[in-house]
């Protein structure tokens, strides 16, 4: 390659990665939201003048595909909860498709489903769930995350307190160390326990993981939950009889949660 073609190849490559990774050019608050430097892909559903704010989060999908699972619970939620004028978002992941052919946008350094609880992609969340709570302005916002979403949320009540009132774990892998124990270390990734001794005593925690769940054993959230207890965090683990990895997020007990919230 030539020094010229070399020189224009550059400000191109740079550009490019620019424009992958850049806050929403247009911030909808329906369909997209800009976090702090990406623009990541949403749904909403209910009020927009709403007491509380439910925002939902999937889990890796490590199997493939989009990620947008979480999109029924957000709007089931906001016509279960009406009279208690929720708004209901389900944010899609950095890195993720929302199954529209648009896509969460995400550093290419910190792609792949695998190690990616990064402070960067971590980060991304919570400054979509802050400028929805600017945006829209409720008195109270719920994160309910499930798996690779609850360790983001876990993370998220210590490493910006007061963002999120309260914060409903399920199929948490709350302990990253003792989670991928025997296997691939994930040494990009925010652990979740690590930052328990952050979260500020106001919050309120409940941690949901299901007996028969192969993946994230209920230790790795109870182990968790007690580290909050230890501090006067509100913070309860209910382990779910016969629900696996992924019925836990469907279970009665997740809705049976967010109502005793709203109360």
């Amino acid at each position: 390659m030539s020094l010229m073609r070399f020189a224009v190849f550059v400000p191109l490559l740079v550009i490019t990665q620019a424009s992958f990774a850049a806050p929403c050019d247009v911030e909808d608050f329906e369909t997209r939201v800009s976090g702090t430097s990406q623009c990541l892909m949403m749904r909403r559903f209910g009020t927009t003048e709403p007491e509380s704010m439910l925002v939902w989060l999937h889990g890796d999908v490590s199997s493939g595909g989009s990620a947008n699972y979480h999109f029924q619970s957000a709007e089931k939620a906001a016509k279960e909860f009406a009279e208690s004028k929720v708004l209901s978002v389900a944010i899609v992941r950095p890195g993720y498709p929302d199954g529209d052919g648009n896509t969460s946008s995400v550093d290419a350094s910190q792609s792949g489903r695998s190690d990616h609880y990064t402070r960067e992609n971590v980060a991304e969340v919570a400054g979509a769930i802050d400028h929805l709570r600017k945006r829209f302005n409720p008195k109270k916002v719920i994160v309910i995350g499930h798996s690779g979403g609850a360790a983001t949320t876990a993370v998220i009540l210590g490493l910006q307190p007061g963002l999120i009132d309260a914060g409903l774990l399920v199929s948490c892998p709350c302990d990253l160390v003792a989670w991928r124990a025997g296997r691939k270390a994930w040494s990009r990734s925010e652990n979740p326990i690590n930052w328990a001794d952050k979260v500020p005593t106001d919050a309120r925690v409940v941690a949901l993981t299901g007996e028969r769940d192969d993946n994230t054993s209920p230790e790795l959230a109870r182990s968790y939950v007690q580290s909050l207890k230890d501090r006067d965090v509100d913070a309860v683990f209910r382990p779910l009889s016969y629900e696996n990895h992924n019925s836990a997020f469907r279970s009665a007990e997740v809705f049976n949660t967010i109502r005793e919230w709203l109360r």
